[in-house]
């Protein structure tokens, strides 16, 4: 059925993310990440973040990591990025 969607997705030139249900991850410098489609917040503290994405967990490491905007759609978080990985 994914394989479908995919094809579907691509042939009507809809945007993947939305059709899929993909995350969009996107890093300004070393100082901000924004994270578009995330499940659910799984762990948080100054020095890591990890968020449940469709498809596995997006893990955030860093220094003075704050949650600056969140809602149901997205979050911003600020603060140093020292590594992003995904599980």
């Amino acid at each position: 059925m994914q394989k479908v969607k995919e094809k579907l997705t691509t042939a009507m030139s809809l945007p993947k993310e939305i059709a899929l249900d993909l995350p969009v991850v996107t890093v300004v410098g070393k100082r901000e990440v924004f994270v578009e489609n995330f499940k659910n917040l799984l762990e948080f503290t100054d020095k890591k973040i990890r968020l449940r994405l469709k498809e596995g967990v997006f893990i955030l490491e860093g220094e003075g990591l704050m949650l600056k905007q969140i809602t149901n759609e997205h979050l911003l978080i600020n603060g140093l990025v020292v590594s992003i990985s995904y599980e």
